[in-house]
């Protein structure tokens, strides 16, 4: 039987990838690996954190990574793990290496504040659990796991990692691994509180949003989610007058 509990509600720092298939038949990269994502607006030293692998249908959590830094907010962190005899591309310079060999296919990786390991299933989830991911048919998981991976596929989480709803199902899709590290371009992150002001019809109306991180300028915005404040419209994506993101 699947157990299947919410972890901490909104974690700040998630499982943001997690790829098993390193190394293996048909594999690009070497190495098998676990990312994670700052999702919110404030820096998170993750010194004396770990992050903690089961089998799927295990109660064996001895697979265990050392975590050490800084992670900023929208900031990527790369944990290499073992290595498999295939596969033809390093990974990027990982922020924290360990030999945790995952499973290709189904597995239970818990990112831990504590380096003290998990026990049992998993489920229910200790309060040193910052976030857990079940992927393919593991026995705990977020509601429901992730879908079954393979040798050539990666659980992502949905929005650059920023999507949690505690549904690993929903949360996560299977793709191409995409490996990213503290180096790699930080993501936009809009800090401006919702919901935004009420309109008037037939009135111009403008926002002035807060943002961080991200790259480039010429940002457009759109509305994916939700309705507009009572009077407001979207009829085209919002092209901000600036594009300085601070």
């Amino acid at each position: 039987m699947l157990a299947a509990l919410a972890s901490p509600v909104h974690a700040q720092v998630v499982i943001s990838q997690v790829y098993g298939g390193g190394g293996n038949a048909g594999a690009t990269f070497k190495n098998d690996f676990i990312e994670l994502f700052n999702r919110g607006s404030a820096a998170v030293d993750v010194s004396g954190w770990s992050v903690q692998y089961a089998s799927s249908g295990g109660t064996s959590w001895s697979n265990s990574t050392s975590l050490s830094g800084i992670i900023q907010p929208g900031q990527y962190y790369l944990v290499q793990e073992a290595a498999g005899t295939g596969g033809t591309t390093n990974l990027p310079t990982p922020d924290a290496t360990g030999n945790i060999a995952m499973s290709a296919t189904a597995g239970k990786v818990a990112l831990v504040n504590t380096t003290t390991l998990l026990a049992g299933t998993g489920c229910p989830f200790a309060p040193s659990v910052q976030d857990f991911v079940g992927y393919g048919a593991a026995n705990c998981s977020e509601t429901s796991p992730t879908p079954t991976l393979s040798n050539t596929t990666a659980a992502l989480r949905a929005g650059l990692g920023r999507t949690d709803t505690n549904n690993n199902s929903a949360d996560f899709a299977a793709g191409a691994p995409t490996p990213r590290n503290t180096s790699s371009p930080l993501s936009l992150t809009i800090t401006t509180a919702s919901p935004l002001p009420n309109g008037n019809v037939g009135q111009p109306y403008s926002v002035t949003f807060t943002a961080s991180g991200g790259t480039g300028t010429g940002y457009t915005f759109s509305m994916v989610a939700g309705t507009p404040p009572p009077g407001l419209t979207p009829r085209r994506p919002a092209r901000p007058s600036r594009s300085r993101c601070r």
